[in-house]
């Protein structure tokens, strides 16, 4: 894989992140490393902590990425500390989390923990270092309480969450809006301390590397590679889904924003899809299989699985109004990307991870988004 070459990315989001030392929690998993390819490529000082690569094949060992990689868990207060301590960050995005609702019925105790008191430990760990200036906490669309309607979900709609991935998350969003009024109000910023602290939510978000279990296109894409049906739950839930880069150029623009110090950007911000990228799982099997016409699979409903959401919509129209943020691979070529990395991967173990991220900076860029410079007409 090659370089976009002189500056071309590290030019984008006003450059801020070239020469930054950067933190990422989870850097292992599936958005984290497409993140650190990312910053990377913004010419950041990158450094990861997380656990061990969460899945077989893993997207991070696959970019085999020259970062300081530091390996534990968040929850390791002694530990975690020191990683910062020493690494001495400016701007951190944690994403390290327990991320499957599945799971979080197998195991809800180790889903709190990892998610709450993980998060706790974290921000504590960036108060006690002075080198940090930005904070972009990562959490989910479904910290929402769900009402089951057709209306997409504002920041300041009420949270909760029935299993107890979403309960988790939405504790954790609360504890963040916390720890910001407690310790670095925005209104004290430059003042009493000089940290402004972001919470993003993002739906459902699918792309190239992603192979963690209980999730709807890794599982899909594992039987296809094994030549077996995909097992296909609920073929009417309906998600927001979106190319795992949407999400990233709003957390990397949020950081860009609150590095520089603009304390109105310290909320709770919603990253999905426009209308084009809402549908059920029936419709995204469909647009993947226009791609990957190997890919089969059959419906076993099952009326004794753990309760998962049937209908969740965001509303991003405050990230629209006052970020400028807006998607680029909106709909249909969401899948087609996806289904592009999978296909690469399965027919000649190619990684295109990098290829993509510049075909949709190019994109981007046609389509004058704010955080490659250009302006919006």
């Amino acid at each position: 894989m090659e370089s976009m070459g002189g500056t071309q990315m590290k030019d984008l989001f006003q450059g801020v992140y070239a020469g930054r030392k950067v933190l990422v929690t989870g850097h292992t998993g599936f958005k984290g490393s497409w993140l650190c390819l990312w910053l990377q490529e913004l010419g950041a000082t990158v450094a990861g902590f997380s656990l061990d690569s969460p899945s077989e094949p893993s997207h991070w060992d696959l970019l085999g990425l020259p970062i300081v990689d530091g390996r534990g868990d968040i929850r390791d207060e002694t530990l975690f500390k020191k990683f910062v301590k020493d690494f001495q960050p400016e701007i951190v995005f944690h994403l390290a989390a327990q991320p499957i609702v599945r799971e979080s019925y197998r195991k809800p105790l180790e889903t709190f923990s990892s998610n709450v008191m993980g998060s706790l430990i974290v921000y504590d760990a960036c108060r006690e270092c002075d080198s940090v200036q930005a904070v972009v906490s990562i959490t989910t669309d479904k910290v929402y309480e769900n009402r089951e309607w057709c209306w997409g979900y504002r920041e300041n709609d009420p949270l909760g969450g029935h299993d107890p991935y979403s309960a988790s998350k939405a504790c954790a969003d609360i504890a963040t809006t916390s720890w910001r009024r407690s310790f670095w109000p925005p209104a004290e910023y430059g003042k009493t301390h000089h940290v402004l602290m972001a919470t993003a939510r993002a739906g459902n978000v699918i792309g190239g590397g992603d192979w963690a279990l209980d999730r709807l296109v890794p599982d899909l894409m594992r039987a296809t590679m094994t030549g077996r049906e995909a097992i296909i739950r609920n073929p009417r839930s309906t998600r927001p889904w979106e190319h795992v880069l949407e999400p990233l150029s709003g957390y990397l623009l949020l950081g860009e924003h609150l590095w520089e110090g603009h304390t109105d950007m310290a909320q709770a911000w919603n990253f999905g899809p426009a209308s084009e990228g809402v549908c059920d799982v029936g419709t995204v099997v469909e647009m993947l299989r226009e791609s990957l016409p190997g890919l089969q699979c059959r419906v076993e409903e099952q009326s004794s699985a753990p309760h998962e959401a049937g209908l969740l919509t965001l509303d991003c129209s405050l990230a629209h109004r006052e970020l400028q943020w807006f998607p680029v691979w909106d709909g249909k070529p969401c899948f087609a990307h996806t289904a592009e990395w999978y296909r690469a991967f399965l027919d000649g173990g190619r990684v295109i991870s990098l290829e993509q991220l510049q075909s949709y900076v190019k994109e981007a860029r046609r389509g004058q988004r704010i955080w490659t410079g250009s302006v919006l007409l």
